[in-house]
């Protein structure tokens, strides 16, 4: 007893304990000889549990509709309010504090962990939607990398001239396209599409009729290729896009997190380079869709609180756990990982640039319900009936706000 009292590093007793979470084998290494490090300086043993993407989010419901969850949990940020509605899901990470430090993320980080007052999850990662483009194929045109709306829109025709009507400086239909006209739209109100506090519509019909006629003019100018001629050839992921790989598509709007998955199939010698958020005269905000792209939860039903906390806080600010744990989960919130990674240059320089253009960009607090897949339909699927000429750009809006306000009446 007293050997193993003094192998502890903190309050907890020696507990058994259990983490899941689900990616890929690079993050499933790296996580598992996080725990093992950091079990070994605590004095607790973590049994893993991971999976896939696919059938996790099932998984992870069924097991807290019967307290039968982890200790401690990888959560998506938009299962927040789906598992803790009120925010008592999850145990409150405010009251591990003195276990946990919360020092090394920001209030707005730590807010977007917070349901109800209780801080439900720590933010991994912060990832947000900016622009990128092949700075290559921009060259080749002739062309600075766009700063505005107006210098993109104006790109297109020379792109179609100096190097082919199959050229495009710009992607985006489905989500993408969402994403657009959200971004417009956000800059010209200063407001989300949802407000986050009260779950209420923040945009009038006109401003979404505006939206879905600025997206309509990127078509219009040679900016981005029509919705049914990106179908037609089968709705491929940019990644995976052979005019992506081409340079024949010259810019998207992305998460920043998404660096290496977007540069590796480009033909060699092309670059990438990140301008952060385009502009528009007389905007309110530069409109960033920010977020937290995962987050670390406690078990509100777990017997070793304390335990678990001494884990979580090894694996995102201590040295062991932060050297386990890599760049698995993208550039970290935690200032503490940041600093040791960037000290061991883990990082490319332009997953940086791209990190440092989404925590400095300005915008408001965006919703999870954002990302329910009830909202993003009612979203693209009025875009994309737009798209194809089967309605008009007022009847697409009244079908958004319908469709987005039959989803909150129901929360």
């Amino acid at each position: 007893m007293a050997l193993a009292g003094t192998a502890l590093s903190g309050s907890a007793q020696a507990a058994d304990l259990r983490m899941s979470w689900w990616g890929g084998d690079s993050r499933h290494a790296a996580t598992q000889e996080a725990l093992k490090v950091c079990g070994e300086k605590h004095g607790h043993t973590i049994q893993p549990e991971f999976t896939g993407w696919s059938g996790h989010f099932e998984k992870v419901a069924t097991q807290i509709a019967g307290k039968t969850e982890a200790d401690i949990m990888q959560i998506n940020w938009p299962w927040l309010p789906i598992f803790s509605k009120n925010g008592d899901g999850f145990a409150d990470l405010y009251e591990l504090s003195d276990t946990i430090d919360l020092s090394n993320w920001t209030e707005d980080q730590l807010a977007a962990g917070t349901r109800n007052g209780k801080l439900n999850g720590l933010p991994l990662s912060t990832t947000g939607r900016i622009f990128v483009f092949n700075k290559t194929m921009y060259d080749k045109a002739g062309l600075e990398l766009p700063q505005t709306w107006d210098d993109l829109k104006a790109a297109g025709p020379v792109f179609a001239e100096k190097l082919g009507e199959e050229y495009y400086p710009f992607e985006g239909i489905g989500l993408d396209a969402s994403l657009i006209m959200q971004a417009y739209v956000t800059q010209k109100t200063g407001t989300p599409f949802i407000d986050p506090t009260t779950n209420e519509v923040t945009w009038s019909k006109e401003d979404i009729v505006d939206g879905i006629t600025f997206y309509q003019s990127l078509v219009d100018n040679h900016v981005i290729q029509p919705w049914g001629d990106v179908a037609a050839a089968g709705n491929i992921a940019l990644h995976e896009n052979p005019k992506w790989s081409r340079g024949e598509i010259a810019g998207t709007l992305q998460w920043d997190s998404t660096y290496f998955k977007i540069s590796d199939p480009l033909a060699e010698g092309m670059e990438l380079d990140y301008v952060g958020m385009l502009s528009q005269d007389g905007e309110k905000t530069e409109g960033i869709y920010r977020k937290a792209s995962m987050v670390f939860s406690i078990s509100a039903n777990t017997d070793e609180p304390e335990a678990a906390a001494q884990i979580v806080n090894c694996m995102l600010n201590e040295p062991e756990g932060i050297a386990a744990m890599g760049t698995a989960r993208g550039v970290p919130a935690s200032a503490a990982a940041l600093s040791q990674l960037s000290e061991a240059d883990a990082f490319q320089p332009m997953q940086l640039k791209a990190q440092e253009q989404v925590l400095n960009a300005t915008g408001p607090a965006i919703s999870p319900f954002m990302e329910d897949q009830d909202v993003r339909g009612a979203i693209e699927d009025s875009l994309e009936l737009f798209a194809y000429g089967e309605i008009s750009a007022e009847e697409a809006a009244e079908e958004m706000l319908y469709g987005i306000q039959e989803f909150l009446d129901d929360l």
